[in-house]
């Protein structure tokens, strides 16, 4: 696990005050913004007389519209934070399940060896072979576009880089005094390997997690501008970036608007992965 000085190194780091203060704002707009403005995420009203309707517009009865409306007269911010939940839901539950795929099969691999191992390393060298998005389009065109399948999709497809990190780690981990003694004391390999092994392995695997997340986010808005995403009328920033593309000369700030939110977002993610990366070596070059 992250020790003392890595943290009290990230804290110090102006990445990752900066990426983990965006982070922050953005998950608790996400959380209240949808509840404050309530139907506006989904209510079309009055569509002529609302549509396209410029940022910091007021409709003929007085409502503020700070990001102004897209082509059926929806407040955009509402829209955009309700697609934030799904956005970021994808991005997180996708980092989650490569990181847990990838930290079974990269912790078996390196601390059985053998057999075993090179079956694994063969399995994932033979996955990273295959292009990820062309494999993404392929599995989502199989099946019914929606949210599970998205997510499942980019889980089982962003694996191999944490296995091969893990497995690194636990070959290196494995040969370390303690490891040897809790053998010496009869304690179970796989005990050896959930309390003393891994605790000391994961943290390289926390950076590759930061970083998947914005990853996934970012394949995510792709399959969604494509139409092999999250679906309409589901608001996720790709549909939504997806929706505006026919009115940019008009409405540019209907596609505008999820586009930033992506790029600031994933821009957030990898500077905290980078100021944990630099955490971690900065330690590292100390031991």
């Amino acid at each position: 696990m992250i020790a003392a000085r890595p943290l009290n190194a990230l804290r110090r780091d102006r990445r990752a005050l900066a990426g983990g203060l965006a982070i922050v704002v953005i998950i608790t707009a996400a959380a209240i913004g949808p509840v404050v403005f309530g139907a506006q995420t989904i209510e079309m009203s009055e569509v002529v007389a609302e549509r396209f309707l410029a940022p910091l517009a007021r409709t003929p009865d007085g409502v503020l519209h700070f990001l102004g409306t897209d082509r059926f007269g929806r407040d955009l911010l509402a829209r955009l934070l309700l697609g934030a939940r799904v956005s970021l839901a994808v991005g997180v539950f996708a980092a989650l399940a490569s990181l847990s795929v990838g930290v079974v099969l990269g912790a078996v691999a390196g601390y059985t060896g053998g057999a075993v191992d090179r079956a694994i390393v063969a399995v994932t060298d033979a996955a990273l072979a295959i292009p990820r998005v062309p494999f993404l389009l392929l599995l989502v065109a199989l099946f019914q576009p929606g949210l599970p399948i998205t997510v499942a999709a980019l889980g089982l497809t962003g694996w191999m880089t944490v296995a091969r990190l893990i497995r690194g780690e636990v070959r290196s981990v494995r040969t370390r005094p303690f490891v040897e003694a809790a053998r010496a004391l009869g304690v179970p390999p796989a005990r050896v390997l959930a309390r003393h092994v891994l605790p000391h392995a994961l943290t390289p695997a926390l950076v590759a997690a930061a970083l998947g997340v914005g990853n996934a986010i970012m394949l995510e808005a792709g399959l969604s501008f494509l139409g092999l995403g999250v679906q309409p009328p589901t608001p996720s920033w790709g549909n939504m970036i997806a929706a505006g593309r026919d009115s940019l000369v008009l409405a540019p700030w209907v596609a505008l608007a999820p586009a930033l939110a992506v790029a600031i977002v994933v821009t957030a993610f990898n500077l905290l992965a980078d100021a944990l990366e630099s955490a971690i070596a900065g330690e590292g070059s100390r031991d």
